[in-house]
């Protein structure tokens, strides 16, 4: 297996994980939270497509899906436009509150553009510094493999949270 299968692999499996989150949903059930300070799947899923359409964009030179393909808009958050819910309060994370459909295709935009762009990268390339403003710089292949795990992280917690939700809507 070369590096362009294994990282393609590996964020398909974060698509696998998101989509079974979001198919078949009940619309409560996206902004449900276990606790007032809790995440909530809309906003989880939410924020791991924004980092990584955030940092993709980053290392590939490119705009980012949100403002190039007028996500910012269709979402209608109040957040400014560079947001990717870093370090959000209680109260932001409660403004997040689309329809799984929404997040979705915002989902599956991103995800298609880094399968496009994992596809142009070299072996050599993943040594290339992306970031110098850490000790040791970050490399691509560093900002991948964080942006994977952020991205499963995020993802397994809107897997849980959506299981929370399930077992108190039979009680």
């Amino acid at each position: 297996m070369n590096h362009n299968d294994l990282l393609t692999d590996a964020f398909d499996r974060i698509k696998e994980l998101v989509h079974s989150v979001l198919d078949d949903i009940p619309a409560a059930a996206l902004t449900y939270r276990p606790d007032a300070d809790a995440n909530s799947i809309a906003w989880l899923v939410w924020h791991l497509t924004r980092v990584q359409d955030d940092h993709i964009a980053g290392v590939a030179g490119s705009e980012q899906v949100w403002t190039s393909d007028s996500w910012f808009e269709r979402f209608g958050l109040p957040f400014e436009k560079s947001d990717i819910g870093y370090g959000h309060s209680s109260s932001d994370v409660a403004e997040v509150a689309s329809s799984a459909e929404l997040l979705r295709e915002y989902y599956d935009a991103v995800h298609s553009k880094t399968i496009a762009y994992l596809g142009s990268i070299g072996v050599d390339d993943l040594d290339r510094i992306v970031d110098e403003n850490w000790n040791p710089p970050v490399t691509l292949g560093t900002r991948l493999v964080s942006v994977l795990s952020d991205d499963l992280q995020h993802a397994g917690q809107a897997s849980y949270v959506l299981g929370m939700y399930s077992r108190s809507a039979q009680a």
